[in-house]
């Protein structure tokens, strides 16, 4: 059993908020998409699209079932904000340099609810979703996200069409998370985001190294690892075809968040949603 690795950039095409915290009334966005939210597109897109001409796409097992699939046989980095120089596609880490980042890449909306016949805002109806912008906004570039996805040789899903037509994230209800399939290309050498880090795969699974003091490029668990940096508990809502969307608690450990760093050489295996293991 191989894996193939595939190198794949997304454009922008509307704004992009991946659920992180709250603080007050902001709900604030992660500045890169994690394993969790792309599986959930990449699922909610090949249930939709398997269902089409039987009806509309309303069967949870279903999801279930494809959503099972996905996770034998597909796995993925985070995807990171990129800007287009000449041909390549140059990753921004939101860790290099914070402020700039957040100046240059996020932003947010306000609403709030009415009250009528005065007009005003509703008393705790306020809120503000933050999140990344399909432009710059210094200079108006177009933002790209890049990542990688490994697919077992025997795979069958039709991920490759249903990165065409993918919506990430939260608020899609109001047409957020768009994107748009730029390239998707098979990995020549065993180099990941320009040799941050490396590819290495044996018998029927691969592993992803770093070298001394490289940085995480996914939540890692915090069990036996040489690592410096934050923790926070990984914790997530589901939709399970025994109970109503949000309400089932996932719980995937305490994990070292992405950019923090690795004080010797590392090797880590990919888990469910993209989380690193040493």
């Amino acid at each position: 059993m191989t894996w193939q690795v595939y190198h794949v950039i997304l454009r922008l095409r509307a704004p992009l908020h991946i659920g992180y915290s709250k603080v007050g009334n902001v709900q604030r966005t992660r500045p890169y998409v994690t394993g969790r939210a792309l599986w959930g597109a990449l699922t909610m897109r090949l249930a939709r699209d398997a269902a089409q001409g039987s009806g509309p796409a309303s069967d949870s097992h279903q999801y279930d079932a494809i959503g099972q699939q996905v996770h034998r046989n597909l796995a993925f980095t985070y995807f990171y904000p990129a800007l287009q120089l000449d041909n390549a596609y140059q990753v921004v880490w939101p860790w290099d340099n914070e402020t700039l980042f957040r100046r240059r890449f996020l932003s947010s909306y306000q609403s709030t609810a009415l009250t009528y016949p005065q007009h005003a805002a509703a008393e705790g109806m306020l809120h503000e979703v933050e999140y990344i912008a399909p432009y710059t906004l210094d200079a108006g570039q177009p933002v790209y996200l890049k990542g990688y996805i490994f697919a077992k040789a025997e795979c069958t899903l039709a991920w490759q069409s249903a990165l065409k037509r993918l919506h990430i994230g939260g608020e899609r209800g109001y047409g957020w998370g768009a994107t748009e399939l730029v390239q998707i290309s098979p990995c020549k050498d065993d180099q990941l985001f320009g040799g941050v880090a490396q590819f290495q795969q044996s018998n029927n699974s691969f592993t992803i190294s770093l070298p001394k003091d490289g940085r995480l490029l996914a939540h890692t668990k915090a069990n036996n690892a040489a690592i410096i940096g934050n923790l926070e508990p990984l914790v997530g809502r589901e939709w399970r075809s025994d109970g109503y969307a949000g309400q089932r608690i996932a719980f995937s450990g305490v994990c070292f968040s992405p950019g923090s760093v690795v004080t010797a050489e590392q090797h880590f295996t990919v888990k469910e949603f993209g989380v690193w293991e040493a």
